[in-house]
């Protein structure tokens, strides 16, 4: 019996695999679009049994040749560029696709755990597992809200378990390839070691400069919060995957910053040090953001916590500053 993980040579589904690895398993079938190559990386410590292109899956999945094959689906790849603009290949590749994977799972019986996103919140306030709090902002968004809602239908119905986590804003180690989708804390830290300041945007929304707030949340927990649903297959739902608390952009600067100078041997600052002395700056606000940015995000982690997931989370702080610890440690670090 194979674990299905699709976008296994990604960011979130290499961290799981290489997890599912750690648990003693390896009959792994990686799922995954290489068309941008260099993911490949990703998977290179990993231990797999085979790997599959997503469109020949999915066509030897409906063709019926994979029947008592698989003892559970992790579903995390899509399109997941957010400034992406072709809603007829979005709407393809993250809804219909999901759609018939899932329907798959159900007729087999099989755990169904995929990734959904907290970008179906939009430009809302409160981040709670509910319809009305739901308006997405972008193309992007509205694929994974629209199947959250097909989710809802389908455990309405019974069957086995479908659980989908909706991503606050992950960072952490496997992201490089994601280019300009990569995380703030990826992005802070190359910017820095190459011009000798992390940049952010003046304020906006309320917020002060640097201070929009958002729940940055590690793979690493993200990952511990799929295996730790796959262990209890008799929960079923949609929900909030973040810390719970929501940290301004300037703590990620501070984390990256004193996490550069730690390893230098240089003393840590404080963010008004870190602006006086230009380590920190702020620019505009880019206009093709305007209406499509969220300020604010904070998992509401209510339905997390009743469903039995009682673990804590990695904060910024801690995160950050060993996610800077490890892209130091890569051989192409300056």
């Amino acid at each position: 019996m194979y674990y299905v993980v699709t976008g296994a040579a990604g960011f979130i589904g290499s961290r799981l695999v290489a997890a599912l690895n750690h648990a003693g398993i390896d009959e792994i079938l990686a799922v995954d679009n290489l068309q941008r190559a260099d993911k490949f990386r990703n998977l290179v410590g990993c231990e797999i049994h085979d790997y599959l292109d997503k469109r020949e899956f999915l066509a030897r999945l409906e063709a019926n040749e994979f029947e008592g094959a698989f003892e559970a689906v992790f579903h995390q790849g899509a399109c997941s560029d957010t400034m992406e603009t072709d809603g007829r290949y979005m709407m393809e590749n993250n809804y219909r696709y999901s759609c018939a994977l899932l329907d798959w799972c159900q007729e087999e019986e099989i755990p169904f755990l995929y990734a959904s996103s907290a970008s179906v919140y939009g430009s809302g306030r409160v981040f709670r597992e509910e319809r009305a709090n739901e308006a997405p902002l972008n193309i992007y968004g509205y694929s994974k809200f629209l199947f959250d809602q097909y989710v809802r239908r389908a455990i309405d119905g019974g069957g086995s378990q479908i659980a989908g986590f909706r991503y606050f804003n992950v960072y952490g180690p496997n992201e490089a390839h994601k280019g300009r989708m990569a995380s703030v804390a990826f992005h802070a830290v190359n910017q820095f070691l190459a011009e000798g300041k992390v940049k952010l945007f003046v304020g906006s929304d309320g917020f002060p400069d640097g201070g929009q707030k958002r729940d940055f949340v590690h793979v690493d927990d993200v990952v511990d919060v799929n295996l730790w649903f796959l262990e209890h297959r008799e929960i079923s739902g949609v929900f909030n995957c973040g810390t719970g608390h929501a940290q301004p952009f300037n703590d990620v600067a501070r984390a990256v910053v004193n996490g550069v100078r730690t390893s230098r041997n240089e003393a840590e600052l404080s963010l008004e040090q870190m602006v006086a002395q230009g380590l920190v700056e702020y620019v505009a606000f880019p206009t093709q953001l305007i209406g499509k940015y969220q300020s604010y995000t904070e998992a509401d982690l209510s339905m997390l916590r009743a469903a039995g997931y009682g673990r804590a989370f990695q904060t910024v702080e801690k995160g950050v500053g060993s996610y800077v610890a490890h892209l130091l440690a890569q051989p192409n670090a300056k």
